[in-house]
């Protein structure tokens, strides 16, 4: 199974506590490391997470500034995790990761090569991401290629290939924002008035009970 998750309502929820900005955003990375977690006890064998739209790159700066670091230092946690390796967990990020500071972008590079060749579990952090933008590069590559424009040939080129049963968005707010327009052309949508960082084991547990319950023709 491949789950997908918006994570939604960081700032809302540092509002709600009287905190700066960035202080949801820390309470959601707290959440995304729980959220490793039960990935493993449910079996969910690949994730995405949205993390860092390329819309968000045009916030104000100290909040952007706050919101990068926190990134960085996650990356680190990431690398050094003892679950990591022990669990074979592969880590991609997907994006253009170009746009991102030089430190970032090799802190993405070292934990993408370090985790290579691990195949038990995948994750995938969708930074600097947007879908839009995803496959505009994928159609110019393929003519720089110089191969067919088909559904096979798209879906190879995209930044991510495969395509999520289930996409979760907290937040309370009722639409796509731009995240993964062709692979989720066939997921099953939860919406929840939850912000990101009140996720919990038991509202993933909820929505794949609800996505068993759901019959998928596929548009047939």
């Amino acid at each position: 199974m491949h789950v997908a998750i918006i994570l939604d309502g960081n700032r809302r929820f540092a509002k709600k506590n009287a905190w700066k900005p960035w202080k949801g955003h820390e309470s959601g990375a707290e959440t995304v490391e729980n959220l490793l977690d039960w990935c493993k006890e449910l079996d969910i064998k690949e994730l995405t997470l949205y993390a860092l739209s390329i819309e968000n790159l045009k916030r104000e700066k100290e909040e952007l500034d706050h919101l990068l670091d926190i990134l960085k230092k996650e990356f680190i946690k990431f690398k050094e995790d003892p679950r990591i390796e022990e669990n074979k967990v592969k880590i991609r990020v997907i994006g253009d990761i170009s746009l991102l500071p030089k430190d970032i972008q090799e802190i993405c590079e070292e934990i993408q090569e370090k985790t290579k060749n691990n195949n038990n579990y995948t994750i995938n952090f969708c930074i600097a991401y947007g879908g839009r933008q995803e496959l505009m590069q994928a159609i110019k590559k393929l003519k720089q290629e110089n191969k067919e424009i088909n559904e096979e040939n798209i879906k190879n080129a995209l930044w991510l290939s495969s395509e999520p049963e289930i996409i979760i968005r907290t937040g309370k707010r009722l639409r796509t924002s731009n995240f993964l327009p062709w692979q989720a052309s066939y997921s099953e949508w939860f919406f929840l008035d939850k912000l990101w960082p009140e996720f919990t084991k038991k509202d993933l547990e909820n929505c794949i009970e609800q996505f068993k319950q759901r019959q998928r023709n596929f548009g047939k």
